[in-house]
């Protein structure tokens, strides 16, 4: 856990940027604004994460799992994030499973790559086996 409450706040850098993001263009916002945003939403984060504990723990787990956010955010009552939270679940889901089969076919071709340049290894050997013996053969019927 962590040594100090301040450990636990999010970065600034990320909490300026989603807070410029939010905001119309040419309205700024103070240092002690940002401040507090961000420890509301450290306060926030760690209250969500301790009720998705909750449901792991109701259902004898160790590890959070998005559904058990998902229920927090309705113990909450946050039920209007719900739906754009599993939106944005299923395109991450999605992206994974891009990335995940993209690099399976790189795999595969590079394996069928490393095949074809293992055959061409064993057929330089080869042909240098032959040129080796057909030396010796006629060194052999030289002598």
């Amino acid at each position: 856990m962590a040594e100090r409450p301040e450990d636990l706040n999010l970065p600034n850098a990320v909490i300026t940027r989603i807070v410029k993001e939010a905001l119309p263009d040419g309205v700024n916002i103070s240092k002690e604004a940002r401040s507090a945003i961000s420890r509301a939403a450290s306060v926030f984060v760690l209250y969500a994460t301790s009720c998705a504990n909750n449901f792991a723990v109701k259902g004898k787990r160790k590890t959070l799992n998005a559904s058990d956010v998902l229920s927090a955010m309705e113990e909450m009552e946050f039920q209007r994030f719900v739906a754009p939270l599993k939106e944005s679940l299923e395109v991450y889901r999605r992206e994974q499973k891009g990335k995940k089969e993209a690099r399976k076919d790189k795999d595969k071709k590079t394996d069928s790559e490393e095949q074809d340049k293992s055959r061409e290894d064993e057929n330089d050997d080869d042909d240098e086996r032959m040129e080796e013996e057909e030396q010796n053969d006629e060194e052999e019927l030289d002598n």
